[in-house]
């Protein structure tokens, strides 16, 4: 499963970026039970280059990954879209998540295991598991970087009425661009 979902994902964003007719991935049984969040994230050497998902999803897996994909590759605002020279060096990373739960607090959250969800002032905010052990970050740092995403202060998460929720996610890549 995981190699078709990364190689429908390069196909995906290749048909978009060389301006050809969308890519149509084959929808197994599997994928028609499968449907939960993924995000799609983009890499050149060790630099992020996009990155897009959905918490959850009501489409078939492998949809939902070839649409994150496209996506991540020329929707994602931080970044231009890509480009087909680009293409060759990119690397495609998967993550499919676990449904979201909420925490009362942050001595529930485990660096490396789980991703964060904050939601505070009518903005939400996630960041990927792996996120904050790339980056060395401590718990507190984790939902002060979320907070910071949809601008909002580091300690927002300490506010009154504002949610933490977790998830886990299965974590997948190509080890470089194809």
């Amino acid at each position: 499963m995981r190699k078709r979902l990364l190689e429908s994902a390069r196909a995906a964003v290749a048909a978009s970026v060389r301006g050809e007719a969308p890519f149509v991935p084959v929808i197994t049984e599997e994928d028609r039970l499968d449907r939960r969040g993924v995000f799609v994230s983009l890499h050149i050497d060790d630099d992020l280059r996009g990155c897009i998902g959905y918490i959850e999803s009501d489409r078939p897996l492998v949809e939902t990954v070839v649409s994150c994909a496209v996506a991540a590759a020329t929707a994602d605002t931080r970044f231009p879209r890509l480009t087909l020279e680009e293409l060759s060096r990119v690397a495609f990373e998967i993550s499919l998540l676990s449904p979201p739960r909420a925490v009362a607090g942050s001595s529930e959250i485990v660096i490396g295991r789980d991703g964060v969800i904050v939601t505070a002032s009518g903005r939400k905010a996630l960041l990927l598991p792996q996120v904050a052990t790339r980056q060395g970050w401590s718990v507190e740092e984790f939902l002060g970087a979320a907070c910071r995403k949809v601008g909002l202060p580091s300690s927002a998460w300490r506010w009154p009425g504002a949610r933490i929720e977790v998830f886990t996610a299965e974590v997948f890549a190509e080890a470089t661009g194809a």
